[in-house]
């Protein structure tokens, strides 16, 4: 596995090196020779079309159901800053409800190496940073693991093309993507991803033994700066539990000038 990863990440240093265009990107989907070489051109394109939004912030609701549909809900705010050379940066606080008001996650995404989280209890006024062995455990009781939330780097994962395939009206691709995380929670996931955008419109997730985890599904796509594209709400499927989250994104704001002081571990204690 080692090797394959590898060679995939080898294999993607010409193609971001000397990509000039969406076009030639595009030409490397039709020109991939292999299953492994289709899937992370089209990985490395949907990357592509997703860079350069610099910063934004978000309002967000998390609908928690147990297996009995009743629901608790949550409300955060969150900020997002781009890395050059690195992974994205990520802040979360939570507002509602009252037992949880305060709460923050920090994340520095990495391509490479492991996330760095740190997570902050104003219960206990201490800053407790996520453990990588930890980090498929549950984020504040959703269906969404702490993996979950972190940026989504290509070097993440290797990539296999499957199938071309309609889901919900929509032309996708259907891709295999394993992580290249040893402590990943999951042994693989199958992705199918838009032709038109390569927005992800779906996600399975395989736990450690390769049984049925999760289903992630994007929904209500809308497009930012002309260019940018959010989903308004994604819903998480546990079929070994029977729960799910929901979360309901708002009021996007990008272009806020947000610097790395905004995402150092003290403005976890100064958030409010």
């Amino acid at each position: 596995m080692k090797k394959l990863i590898l060679l995939l990440l080898a294999s993607l240093l010409p193609i971001t090196a000397t990509a000039k265009s969406e076009t030639e990107l595009a030409q490397a989907i039709i020109d991939a020779t292999t299953p492994e070489a289709k899937g992370l051109a089209i990985a490395t394109m949907g990357d592509f079309r997703d860079t350069g939004w610099l910063d934004f912030e978000v309002e967000m609701t998390m609908i928690l159901r147990n297996k009995q549909g009743q629901e608790s809900v949550r409300q955060t705010r969150s900020k997002y800053m781009e890395v050059a050379g690195d992974g994205d940066k990520a802040l979360t606080v939570f507002d509602i409800p009252r037992d949880v008001k305060g709460t923050a996650m920090l994340t520095w995404s990495h391509p490479l190496k492991s996330d760095d989280q740190w997570l902050y209890l104003p219960a206990l006024k201490r800053v407790k940073r996520i453990s990588s062995k930890n980090k498929s455990g549950p984020f504040m009781g959703s269906e969404f693991a702490f993996e979950d939330l972190s940026s989504q780097e290509i070097e993440k994962y290797s990539y296999t093309y499957l199938r071309d395939e309609i889901y919900e009206g929509m032309d996708c691709y259907v891709v295999e993507r394993i992580p290249a995380y040893k402590y990943s929670g999951y042994t693989r996931q199958v992705l199918w991803v838009d032709k038109e955008n390569f927005n992800p419109q779906q996600i399975i997730f395989y736990d450690r033994k390769n049984s049925l985890l999760k289903t992630l599904q994007f929904k209500k796509y809308k497009q930012y700066l002309a260019k940018y594209w959010r989903a308004d709400q994604m819903f998480m499927q546990n079929h070994q539990t029977k729960k799910n989250t929901t979360l309901k994104f708002k009021n996007y704001q990008f272009g806020r000038g947000l610097t790395d002081r905004d995402f150092d571990k003290a403005t976890l204690k100064r958030v409010r």
